[in-house]
């Protein structure tokens, strides 16, 4: 398959909710006249799986998720890899009112046709960005303890 040069930093699991869980929303606070003008990005743009995965912010997304009736998978499983490019979406608008039960900002980014792809370590950027040009990653991701005692709340 071949990416788009132009990609979006998002952090896990959401990364993997668009590919695999039927996500159609990104949701944004930016403000629409900064960030890489946000209301003009249409097209497929590159997922890239940010570094961070902070404990709070897993739990959250792991609790919305299962309202959703989804399992998120567990903070070491593969599929939440994390720095670098996960697959790619195409993004065919940007709202502030949605319909979705994945829109919960101020402005949602709206998404169809997620394909996942090999993985390919890449150092990411905020905002939009393009991957071609990046350094690409080769220092390995760091395990955060929380992950390695994780014990699934409900």
């Amino acid at each position: 398959m071949m990416l788009p040069g132009r990609a979006l930093s998002i952090r896990q699991p959401w990364a993997w909710a668009i590919l695999h869980a039927g996500k159609d929303i990104e949701n944004r606070s930016w403000d629409m006249r900064n960030k890489n003008r946000l209301w003009e990005n249409r097209g497929r743009i590159a997922i890239h799986a940010s570094q961070g995965m902070a404990r709070d912010e897993y739990i959250h997304a792991k609790k919305f998720m299962r309202s959703l009736g989804i399992e998120c998978p567990h903070p070491l499983d593969v599929a939440l890899q994390r720095g670098g490019i996960v697959g790619s979406v195409e993004i065919v608008d940007a709202v502030r009112e949605s319909d979705s039960p994945w829109f919960v900002g101020t402005l949602g980014l709206v998404l169809r046709d997620a394909r996942s792809c090999e993985f390919i370590p890449v150092n990411g950027l905020l905002g939009f960005f393009d991957w071609s040009e990046r350094r690409r990653g080769s220092e390995p991701v760091p395990v955060f303890k929380w992950m390695q005692e994780w014990e699934n709340p409900s």
